[in-house]
């Protein structure tokens, strides 16, 4: 006998206030104060015409911290700090966001990936696995991806997202995207979110 369709936001393993801030069923409008202002966004925002082409920039302008911590914003003090063990951090991306999570994770030590030190090397997976699993623990999350660009700073940064259970639309690569254009979740909701990923994340330090 086939099951009756269930209503995704009455299900029992989602959050209350996970989907009940998205306009499901509603066309999102475009924040020009979003990543559709960014100068890499590759679209016009009120045609969705692509941009032309501009001719490379050589030699390339420095990354933040290309010369050392001192000018390095991710090396700066920070109130996004999620948790930290001295080595690694984890920090919010500012506040709210329309997916359950949206975190970087980042070592301590002004490194870049090409010459992060061999023991932070053997580090780094572990140090993921534990993130995700943090972020996959909290309710109503569909699956974590892993993203790392590296064009705006010096110093390894990498971006985990959280994907809502259900929303098949916000598959893959343009979930970032989708974050942006939804609008943000609860901030309690979103507090308590960043508050579990920490206690997760003290809970499996020893595991």
């Amino acid at each position: 006998m086939d099951k009756p369709t269930e209503d995704p936001t009455d299900s029992p393993s989602l959050a209350p206030d996970l989907l009940g801030h998205l306009p499901i069923g509603e066309r999102p409008v475009l924040d020009p104060d979003g990543i559709a202002g960014w100068e890499i966004f590759p679209y016009e925002v009120d045609t969705l015409t692509p941009k032309v082409l501009e001719p490379p920039v050589l030699p390339e302008p420095p990354r933040q911290g290309e010369d050392g911590p001192t000018n390095c914003r991710v090396c700066a003090p920070s109130d996004n700090e999620v948790w930290t063990d001295g080595r690694w951090w984890v920090h919010h991306t500012g506040g709210p966001t329309a997916v359950p999570a949206q975190v970087w994770l980042g070592p301590v030590a002004h490194h870049d990936l090409d010459d992060l030190p061999v023991d932070l090397v053997s580090e780094l997976g572990p140090m993921l696995q534990r993130v995700s699993r943090a972020i996959a623990r909290l309710p109503g999350v569909g699956r974590v991806h892993v993203n790392r660009w590296g064009d705006g700073a010096a110093h390894l940064h990498l971006l985990l997202i959280a994907r809502p259970a259900g929303m098949m639309q916000l598959r893959g690569s343009c979930l970032i995207s989708w974050d942006d254009l939804l609008p943000p979740m609860h901030r309690q909701t979103w507090e308590t979110n960043m508050h579990a990923i920490a206690a997760a994340l003290e809970a499996d330090e020893d595991t």
